[in-house]
């Protein structure tokens, strides 16, 4: 078993793995642990171990960092393991995936997995990605890639409240060309989710499952600073089914056309550009889950 840490994540973060990892090894269960250094790291480690033989990856840290080690495990019959110490922990809350140290140790020794199928990203130049929770392209996209990385290291959630604030008085909330199953329309913001929750546990898509084909594509019509400081304050009190212009259904294929260049955000990390197909990774993943 490799465990997969970012020492970069900060000291709190890294006392909470060390008490997962004592945990794990209480159990008896033999593990190395590979650090990482940069961005795309945990993706290049986790590939490597698998062609070395290795059968359980495990990313300790937040959603970007579990996609990056799903990226690097696809299309093998490897399972991906998850010691959540993110700032959201979005994929951890879908699953209902334990956050103590020993529940977490007790999970990844029984080793018991579940089929998810992760969304995928086609960008123009030939490059694909998967994400395991979601995808947003708009005024989410926007807060992602301007985000200051290191004062999210700081203050956690608080970081993307600041950065909310600022591209409100910033972002021209462009019109999106869509394609959802063909069908073209327009939109502000569009979100193409596996799960039923965006943020942590704020609910974006009762109808979505990891394990269904597709995606929910969640489409907001309406733009502009009014807008989008509404949808932000319906999203926690779970009222976002009655946001005016909202609508939320199941697409096999959703298309951003353009505008060219806008940025495209999943599970939190910035991986390209406008425009962008998402689909279904062609195989499934096999995630280890909770006992039940």
């Amino acid at each position: 078993m490799l465990l997969i840490f970012n020492p970069a994540a900060g000291a709190r973060r890294r006392r909470r793995f060390e008490r997962v990892a004592g945990a794990l090894a209480e159990t008896g269960v033999r593990f190395t642990v590979a650090d990482t250094a940069a961005a795309g790291d945990a993706e290049r480690l986790a590939s490597e171990a698998v062609a070395q033989g290795e059968r359980i990856v495990v990313a300790a840290g937040g959603d970007g960092t579990i996609a990056e080690v799903a990226n690097g495990i696809a299309g093998t019959d490897a399972s991906l393991g998850v010691i959540p110490i993110g700032t959201a922990n979005v994929f951890a809350h879908e699953l209902g995936l334990p956050f103590a140290p020993a529940a977490i140790a007790a999970m990844l020794a029984a080793r018991r997995t579940r089929v998810v199928r992760p969304g995928r990203a086609c960008f123009d130049d030939g490059r694909t990605r998967l994400f395991i929770q979601m995808l947003g392209v708009g005024f989410d996209a926007a807060v992602v890639a301007a985000l200051d990385t290191a004062l999210k290291r700081r203050i956690g959630k608080g970081a993307y409240v600041v950065e909310t604030l600022r591209q409100l008085a910033s972002w021209r909330f462009p019109r999106l060309s869509l394609a959802i199953d063909g069908v073209p329309r327009d939109a502000a913001q569009v979100i193409a989710t596996k799960g039923r929750f965006y943020g942590g546990r704020f609910l974006l898509a009762p109808g979505a499952a990891p394990d269904h084909a597709g995606v929910m594509a969640c489409v907001f019509d309406r733009g502009g600073p009014g807008a989008a400081a509404l949808a932000g304050a319906a999203l926690p009190l779970g009222l976002l089914a009655r946001l005016p212009g909202f609508s939320a259904g199941p697409a096999a294929t959703l298309a951003v056309l353009g505008p060219a260049g806008l940025p495209v955000q999943a599970d939190g990390d910035l991986v390209g550009r406008t425009p962008v197909v998402v689909d279904d990774q062609a195989a499934p993943l096999a995630v280890i889950v909770p006992r039940a």
